[in-house]
């Protein structure tokens, strides 16, 4: 049996006294053991398989974690945490009380900065590098990996505009792969497509044009070829770019040739990779779904309507729409700051725009959120997918503070559907003509109705309803938690004491049914899955002020921190708003 060489590897000063003519067995260890987890516990999967090479060269050559190093995006950071003393903790990824899936400062020295969004490591290596200078340390090399879909967001290129004027030990690897969760888009999509191991095109090199030295492209599957260049690079001052072209999945025939599914696949047999597919018939459909597939029932009778999102297509299911009305629905690339006004300059010529994005990544374009779109009274419809908790993914990607940044915008309506029925008829509602912009707040994964294809409905815009009859305490909650509620009022002691209202709106609030709520029950308890500061709850509490009343009056939400990583029951369990956790709360008031 061939020894192991991974088993005597735990961190880069290990990695540093295996010879080069090892480094490929070492690769292919590292690529089983992260196939061996994700097959079993699910992660990214894709994205670390292209980059198990370049990993092991960086710890190689560069003397971590003296030199700095950071991932952008981070999905593909597995190898880098399987070399840097996580290996025996590796089983535990992105698992309750584990490490994280992403880069993350406070868990390790080799972290040295947190990624989970795109486009943010040049300028975070960049401002390392400034400071390295300043302080007169002139020998550490500062290194930041990112790929050919986050290198085209506008923050890259703010970055890569700084540093090209700069004398800084600055090394930027483009790892380009063609990718990045969906196929990327663009022109420097296409530019980047002309550049082949084979062949550079006869044409003015964009990065050139920024004052980086620019080397490559090659082949970052080649350890020999990677290890010389970085040795090289090493002794270059100034900002410098290395092309590398990868193959995202590389090891994993079926990673490989479906990149888009093996991202982050599921469940699947480590020795085929065929995917474990669950049985799917006769349950519920995923939120993002019923949005998708309701966007295409709205878009064939309605023609003005235009689907936007930046780069989660398959993420969002706006690759329904986009592939049945291709013209009418954009993928914009990692540019959430570009599709919040791209969405607002079609709105102003009558188009009606559903721009979905996740709730974390909305947070990347505030201003162009107030600036561009609440200020000026566009009614753009905004579809937030992953609000709330989203689980394994942590503290980089929970959706839990949009109501709290938008609920002080002006203009700004906001409606959280309770179920898929009510999120296509919000749909249907906004695209009839609103006034005002909408954002739609829903959350990640499945909902409850299997039969959800009702006919469509309209929503009066304001308006909150009660879902269950008490007679002393009212609990008001918002969207899909209000299954914790309901589930949490039958098990407790006196079900028939509580009451349960659906506010729907957080913004225009009900006021005239929390009039009647607080005229009848002395105790009124809300339930949010977001931030308690400035959200749901935050709204009811300026009513009862502003209205002098004189209740018992009770927040529920998650309290002023960034909840790490688990499954979101176990989560919504840690911050109080389980099922579980509810029952608790209504029988000490009972």
């Amino acid at each position: 049996m061939q020894k192991s060489i991974l088993n005597n590897i735990l961190y880069p000063e290990d990695l540093r006294k295996v010879s080069l003519e090892q480094l490929p067995e070492l690769a292919a260890e590292i690529r089983k053991k992260i196939i061996d987890l994700v097959a079993a516990k699910e992660g990214h999967l894709g994205a670390s398989l292209g980059v198990i090479e370049l990993t092991i060269a960086l710890h190689y050559v560069f003397n971590t974690p003296e030199d700095i190093i950071v991932w952008d995006v981070g999905h593909q950071a597995y190898g880098h945490k399987i070399l840097t003393g996580r290996k025996n903790k590796f089983h535990t990824n992105r698992q309750f009380n584990g490490i994280s899936g992403f880069p993350k400062m406070s868990e390790s020295i080799y972290d040295a900065f947190g990624t989970g969004h795109s486009s943010t490591s040049i300028s975070a290596v960049l401002g390392m590098a400034v400071s390295s200078q300043l302080a007169k340390n002139f020998k550490r090399q500062h290194v930041a990996i990112i790929g050919d879909a986050s290198v085209a967001s506008g923050m890259a290129f703010e970055a890569l505009n700084h540093a090209g004027v700069t004398n800084t030990n600055l090394l930027v690897i483009l790892n380009d792969n063609a990718i990045g969760i969906d196929p990327s888009v663009g022109a420097l999509k296409k530019y980047l497509l002309k550049v082949t191991l084979d062949q550079t095109p006869n044409t003015d090199n964009i990065f050139e044009a920024l004052n980086f030295n620019y080397s490559g492209p090659i082949d970052g599957h080649n350890l020999n070829d990677l290890v010389d260049e970085f040795n090289r690079l090493k002794k270059i001052n100034g900002p410098k770019l290395l092309h590398i072209i990868t193959k995202k999945g590389k090891g994993l025939k079926q990673a490989e040739e479906n990149q888009v599914l093996y991202h982050a696949p599921g469940k699947f047999n480590a020795a085929t990779g065929e995917i474990q597919y669950k049985n799917e018939k006769d349950i519920p459909p995923k939120f993002q779904d019923v949005f998708g597939k309701t966007l295409v029932e709205l878009a064939t009778i309605n023609k003005k309507i235009i689907g936007i999102t930046p780069a989660m297509p398959t993420g969002s299911s706006l690759k329904y729409m986009m592939e049945i009305f291709p013209k009418r629905a954009f993928d914009v690339g990692i540019a959430e700051q570009h599709a919040v006004t791209f969405s607002a300059g079609m709105a102003t010529q009558g188009n009606i725009v559903f721009c979905n994005i996740y709730s974390t990544f909305l947070q990347r374009a505030y201003d162009q959120l107030i600036h561009d779109v609440c200020l000026q009274n566009l009614p753009v419809i905004f579809c937030l997918d992953r609000a709330g908790l989203v689980g394994e993914d942590g503290a980089t990607h929970h959706g839990i503070f949009d109501m709290s940044y938008l609920r002080c915008i002006p203009n700004l309506i906001i409606f959280a559907p309770r179920n898929e029925v009510e999120l296509r008829n919000i749909m249907y509602t906004a695209q009839l003509g609103l006034k005002k912009p909408i954002a739609i707040r829903y959350p990640r994964g499945r909902g409850k109705i299997i039969s959800w294809r009702k006919p469509f409905s309209k929503i009066e815009i304001g308006k909150g309803l009660q879902l269950k009859k008490g007679n002393n305490i009212a609990v008001l909650t918002i969207g899909s938690v209000s299954n914790n509620v309901i589930d949490g009022i039958t098990k407790c002691q006196d079900p028939k004491e509580v009451s349960c209202y659906d506010m729907r709106f957080i913004k225009p609030i009900d006021e005239v049914l929390l009039h009647r709520i607080f005229k009848k029950y002395n105790t009124i308890i809300t339930v949010e899955d977001g931030i308690a500061m400035g959200g749901f709850g935050s709204a009811v509490n300026e009513f009862y002020i502003k209205n002098n009343y004189k209740k018992t009056l009770k927040n529920i939400g998650i309290s002023d921190e960034f909840p790490d990583q688990g499954s979101i029951d176990q989560l919504q369990d840690i911050v109080g708003i389980s099922a579980n956790k509810i029952t608790q709360l209504l029988n000490s008031y009972l």
